[in-house]
């Protein structure tokens, strides 16, 4: 089994609510520096010259998968790819591109402790994702698994999650679905790979299917790569009797292929 960056995280760190704590201390104390350095009005921001950098998925894109179009092709069209393979989920919304610049921020988030970033990527999601957040009625984060989830000391789904459902009034329910068995590290894999390495490893307990039977869910995840965790989770929430699964993330690949993320 792969090992992990979080496999060698130190017992005796500080947990990530201790540090993000910390941290809104030593702002009231000295300027907030932005994620690239600069002195930001707002603390965990970033400067006006990286935010103009930032790929913000602000024009058309596919209904399906939400990779960006070129040009507007019309409301609800999809990319050759999802009316050649449909996905299990029904819609899926990111923010921005993964690239050299997005990737900072995610990773400080997932990595680094950086709890503080959460409601600040949130807001992100919530401009993207507006449509799909109309027609939700609860929220739910990807899952880790319980293993994972001791050594990282949280979810950084759930922690973009929670502050959406504060921001938009919709229901949040960080349990619904878990994840039943450890799966290896999807870094580097194929989209084929991906979706082997996810195969049944989601479920939703029965005592916890009625959180979402017959509702419309938006599923939180902080990077899209092939699609294959999120297509796992939409399976496992149908299978409960969901009767709609969307997606909304911070970023994602520019296109649906394999990545190290």
């Amino acid at each position: 089994m792969t090992l992990q960056d979080d496999d060698f995280r130190p017992w005796w760190k500080p947990g990530p609510r201790a540090r993000a704590a910390a941290t809104a201390v030593l702002d009231l104390v000295f300027p907030p520096r932005a994620l690239d350095g600069a002195v930001s009005q707002a603390p965990g921001g970033l400067s006006a010259e990286t935010w103009s950098k930032i790929a913000f998925l602000d024009g058309p894109v596919c209904d399906g998968c939400g990779v960006p179009f070129e040009y507007g092709l019309g409301v609800g069209v999809r990319c050759a790819a999802c009316m050649a393979r449909p996905r299990a989920f029904d819609r899926a919304r990111a923010a921005c591109l993964y690239d050299e610049v997005s990737r900072e921020p995610i990773l400080k988030l997932k990595h680094a402790d950086r709890l503080d970033l959460a409601p600040l990527l949130a807001r992100w999601i919530s401009r993207a994702a507006w449509p799909l957040i109309q027609e939700a009625e609860v929220i739910v984060p990807v899952p880790l698994h319980r293993g994972r989830l001791l050594r990282r000391r949280f979810n950084q789904a759930a922690e973009l999650a929670r502050p959406l459902a504060r921001l938009t009034g919709l229901r949040y329910r960080p349990d619904v679905i878990v994840r039943a068995r450890a799966t290896l590290s999807q870094a580097g894999k194929s989209g084929s790979g991906r979706r082997r390495n996810v195969a049944g490893a989601f479920a939703v307990p029965p005592a916890r299917a009625v959180q979402v039977a017959g509702l419309r869910v938006l599923l939180i995840d902080d990077v899209l790569t092939t699609g294959a965790t999120a297509e796992g989770c939409a399976r496992a929430l149908k299978a409960a009797g969901a009767a709609c699964v969307d997606v909304a993330v911070v970023a994602r690949v520019q296109e649906m292929a394999s990545r190290a993320i």
